[in-house]
């Protein structure tokens, strides 16, 4: 796995050519739904998860950009779901979080690093993106 370096560009810390980012970026909208905290039962045998959804401002191979309702912890390891409109099945991910900053609106902007990782559908999305790409 190579360790590619995710920075999502704004107008406050980008270079002078304006974009920071190894990989090109589509800025198709996906649902993505991160896994905050792990189903774990309860007394009663209920197991109980966190889910955020969300959807993205900007994605590529390697990284997606959210809009999120509430701050993400930086270098937090989460489970996402990422689900694009051309795609039927989502796309099970490891992602990780690389900044988190308040966007205008009183959300925040969450950049996400995607992990390879086995049991992922991490070659799927890479190809899913790479056909997105070729086609635009």
């Amino acid at each position: 796995m190579s360790d590619i370096d995710y920075s999502f560009g704004d107008r406050d810390d980008s270079p002078a050519s304006g974009d920071n980012r190894s990989e090109y970026r589509l800025t198709a909208r996906a649902k993505v739904t991160l896994e905050l905290e792990s189903s774990v039962p309860d007394d009663a045998g209920e197991s109980i998860e966190r889910l955020l959804v969300s959807q993205t401002s900007d994605l590529s191979a390697t990284g997606i950009r959210l809009v999120s309702s509430e701050p993400l912890t930086r270098q937090a390891i989460l489970s996402a779901l990422v689900s694009l409109e051309e795609v039927s099945e989502p796309f099970r991910l490891i992602v990780e979080v690389v900044w988190c900053r308040p966007d205008d609106a009183g959300g925040w902007l969450v950049g996400l690093q995607i992990l390879a990782s086995d049991d992922t559908a991490y070659l799927e999305w890479v190809e899913a993106i790479a056909r997105a790409m070729s086609e635009g």
